[in-house]
């Protein structure tokens, strides 16, 4: 997706933000305590939830507030039950959207993502409207100065990425969902950071956006991921830089 790695960059710089006011540990814990529900409360044996606890890691999570995630998750503490839940939708010029939610009420967050992309614009569509648009994939974003280009291939194709590509300030690193922890473990080795490591939705075609379009659209992914029950959302834009740069001022 033309434009992913600067979008993705920004998303990682407003995660710090939304991390001192605990809209993103609210998140992240969440989806430890689905995990731990769902696959049971070891990490070694339970890919999501190892997952999970990379990313609260990766956004400084106290390990006490992982510990407790897992164990309200695996029965041992009480909790909410939370259950997984996935919405479709189309935003402004048919971009098609792929909202990953998280709640303890799935008629309350249908209708207020239903809300949400009627006012912003979109409109929310049945289940499978869009799905077939995306591939899962485990995504890393690297920026260029911590590795050259031919070690870090040889390094991550040996490890079981299958695509990387080269921005002028980033590597973006495509892999299966079940390399993921595997590429992660063989970057960290070499002490490299990424700015991003996460599962994620590729879109396999995009649609251009630009202008107020463009704007409008952002706009309502923005809205999507602010709120309390979104873990995630997907869309498959292709928007010029300089249109994610304007945005990128204002978060």
């Amino acid at each position: 997706m033309s434009g992913h790695s600067k979008w993705a960059s920004i998303k990682h710089k407003k995660g710090a933000a939304d991390a001192k006011r605990g809209r993103l540990f609210t998140k992240l814990i969440k989806e430890i305590t689905v995990a731990a529900k769902e696959g049971g409360g070891n990490s070694d044996t339970n890919p999501r939830l190892r997952t999970a606890i990379s990313r609260a890691n990766d956004a400084n999570m106290p390990k006490d507030n992982i510990e407790k995630a897992i164990k309200k998750g695996t029965g041992e503490l009480p909790g909410v039950s939370y259950e997984s839940c996935v919405f479709e939708g189309y935003g402004p010029g048919g971009i098609a959207i792929i909202v990953e939610a998280l709640t303890d009420n799935k008629n309350r967050s249908s209708a207020e993502i239903r809300n949400i992309f009627s006012k912003k614009g979109g409109n929310m569509a049945g289940a499978g409207s869009v799905a077939w648009i995306f591939t899962p994939k485990g995504y890393i974003l690297i920026e260029k100065s911590q590795i050259e280009e031919d070690e870090l291939f040889s390094l991550t194709i040996d490890a079981g990425a299958e695509d990387i590509k080269v921005g002028d300030k980033n590597y973006e690193i495509f892999c299966d969902p079940k390399d993921l922890e595997n590429i992660k473990a063989k970057i960290k080795e070499k002490d490299i950071k990424w700015e991003t490591a996460e599962l994620t939705q590729v879109p396999n075609s995009t649609i251009k956006a630009t202008g107020a379009q463009a704007k409008q659209l952002l706009s309502l992914v923005e809205t999507l991921e602010e709120h309390d029950d979104v873990q995630k959302v997907y869309a498959n834009f292709d928007i010029p830089d300089e249109v994610l740069e304007e945005i990128a001022q204002e978060i």
